[in-house]
């Protein structure tokens, strides 16, 4: 299937890779999202990083994912002959395809996983307005 936006996403995600040697501290963790009968599910792979160094918010459809992975011990650089495991501070924001219920989102870690319920809400009726008609000289 054509995703006309994926390999963009892909590109911002490897830009501190693209970036060098010089190793940006930050990063955007990639994100499976889902849509079932009564929720929008979204699941990202946080391997290394401590549940409580994670927040999730959510407010107007757009659900905001900020933290950050601390490391426990540095190694010197120059003894890498590769380093790919992201550490820093991460920041995502993502539209949610849905109204959901804002009050009612749950966040769930599992081994590395951390999986977010977003509950939708039930259709909205449209809501009636009456029309007043005021006259030019302002009597109704």
């Amino acid at each position: 299937m054509f995703e006309p936006f994926q390999d963009m996403d892909e590109m911002f995600n490897r830009l501190p890779a693209l970036m060098g040697s010089q190793q940006m501290k930050a990063f955007v963790p990639a994100i499976n999202m889902y849509e079932t009968d009564k929720a929008v599910m979204i699941e990202i792979p946080l391997a290394g990083v401590r549940p409580e160094d994670v927040e999730v918010s959510v407010q107007k459809e757009v659900l905001v994912l900020k933290g950050q992975s601390k490391k426990e011990h540095e190694v010197d650089e120059k003894n890498f002959y590769r380093k790919e495991v992201r550490s820093g501070s991460f920041y995502r924001e993502i539209t949610l395809p849905t109204s959901v219920l804002e009050d009612k989102v749950s966040a769930e870690f599992e081994d590395g996983m951390l999986r977010i319920t977003c509950p939708k809400s039930g259709p909205t009726e449209a809501k009636r307005v009456n029309v007043k008609v005021i006259k030019k000289d302002g009597k109704k």
